[in-house]
């Protein structure tokens, strides 16, 4: 049995390997560039890196992919699919670690940490009285999206003494309003309504760009968005002249419509906004908890058994897996 790591998971998830399989770590995300490895290996675990149908078409041998999170728009799913290859994920691993990272940012953009300290380093002491900080409490934030992880952040929020709102197209009034949260049947009514607003979406067509130039305009001057899902959700041309002409109070985001930015990206140059390596989730715990998760379902498929955690169940009735 071969693995294929674009890059190495942590030492707990390679510990699961040891004795059972050959590994080739790459360091590299473009599996392309390395097909040859590519023609005998079981498995492809993709952390930073793409995998797209030529370099599923050119692995002969190949069984599984495992994705150590649970996002998957850098595998090409549907020709994973059309080849009988689950696409093993792990859902819940990182629950907690991005939640809190969403309500970190709001803390810190909320304190105003980042200027506070840029502006010290050069000496400049009264930027104590730039008046940017404001408190949490009683602020009303919207989630769009309540999955696993707006749930998670949004019990937090409860927790401080935030009023809650949520938006999920899968989730009835009834639902929503029973985790605490005032429910929306339109994102673009409670973007209106918000002081803070955080995203839980995956990026499919229907919502990219979904927070675009007029979504932005319609917030409160005092507003700030947090986007720790996916990049291209939120428009990042009109975001950055959002931030710029002060159309909103301020934004974070964990994630880029192309990672990494270019250091030279307007975005990352904007006024007010607050941001971090797509880092949400590689907190210690979830690492761990993402890879273990990850080489379990891989290993399981291999051997096969119809793992539950897949991207795509439909892949269970390609005719490799009939009379299993």
């Amino acid at each position: 049995m071969k693995f294929v790591m674009t890059q190495a998971v942590c030492n707990e998830g390679m510990r699961m390997l040891e004795g059972k399989s050959e590994i080739f770590v790459a360091d590299n995300g473009d599996p392309r560039q390395y097909l040859e490895e590519m023609r005998d290996a079981d498995a492809l675990i993709v952390r930073i890196a793409d995998c797209d149908k030529t370099v599923i078409e050119n692995s002969p041998n190949l069984k599984v992919i495992g994705r150590t999170g649970v996002g998957y728009d850098s595998v090409d799913v549907e020709a994973a699919v059309r080849a009988g290859i689950p696409v093993v994920v792990t859902p819940g691993a990182n629950n907690r670690s991005v939640a809190e990272h969403a309500v970190g940012m709001m803390f810190a953009i909320s304190k105003n940490f980042v200027e506070g300290q840029n502006e010290m380093k050069v000496g400049n002491w009264k930027i104590r009285d730039a008046k940017k900080a404001f408190e949490l409490l009683g602020k009303k934030v919207g989630f769009i999206g309540m999955g696993a992880i707006g749930k998670e952040a949004q019990k937090i929020c409860r927790g401080i003494g935030m009023i809650t709102a949520g938006y999920d197209p899968f989730l009835s009034r009834e639902k929503i309003e029973e985790l605490g949260c005032e429910y929306y049947s339109d994102y673009k009514e409670m973007l209106k309504d918000c002081d803070m607003i955080s995203v839980h979406v995956p990026l499919l067509d229907s919502t990219r760009n979904m927070i675009g130039k007029e979504e932005l305009a319609s917030m409160k001057q005092t507003a700030v968005i947090i986007n720790c899902s996916r990049g291209g959700i939120i428009n990042e041309a009109a975001l950055t002249d959002a931030l710029n002409q002060g159309v909103i109070a301020g934004a974070g985001t964990d994630v880029f419509e192309e990672e990494p930015p270019s250091p030279d990206s307007p975005l990352l140059n904007a006024k007010n906004l607050l941001y971090s390596p797509h880092s949400a989730a590689q907190t210690r715990e979830s690492v761990i908890r993402m890879a273990e998760m990850c080489i379990e379902g891989c290993l399981a498929v291999i051997d096969g058994k119809e793992w539950p955690y897949v991207a795509d169940k439909r892949v269970y009735e390609h005719p490799r897996w009939k009379g299993r």
